[in-house]
């Protein structure tokens, strides 16, 4: 992605609901390649998923809309979402792996 730091918001969102074992990530991961948007995307401890998305404003509208249905089996309850300037830019959108063997 080539941005200048001006042009780029970004937006943190909390997705709460049915959204583990769903193929959310990777529903997410392909909704924010084709939006052309850079970030990640992670499932968290409390069974929900992170994500953080950075791009132009109105890409990342499109992608909260695509986030608050999900992909077909996923059910989701509630979103959390914060607006911000970026501190820094990534390059690309990736699904972050949490190794499960970091629990035991």
């Amino acid at each position: 992605m080539s941005y200048t730091i001006a042009m780029v918001k970004q937006l943190e969102c909390e997705i709460f609901g049915r959204v583990q074992m769903v193929m959310f990530r990777d529903f997410v991961r392909r909704q924010s390649v084709k939006l052309g948007l850079s970030g990640f995307v992670q499932n968290t401890e409390a069974e929900s998923v992170k994500v953080l998305a950075q791009g132009e404003e109105a890409k990342l509208n499109q992608l909260l809309t695509y986030l608050r249905k999900g992909p077909a089996l996923a059910k989701v309850e509630r979103i959390s979402e914060t607006w911000s300037e970026p501190k820094q830019i990534f390059d690309n959108f990736e699904i972050i792996y949490r190794n499960l063997f970091d629990r035991l």
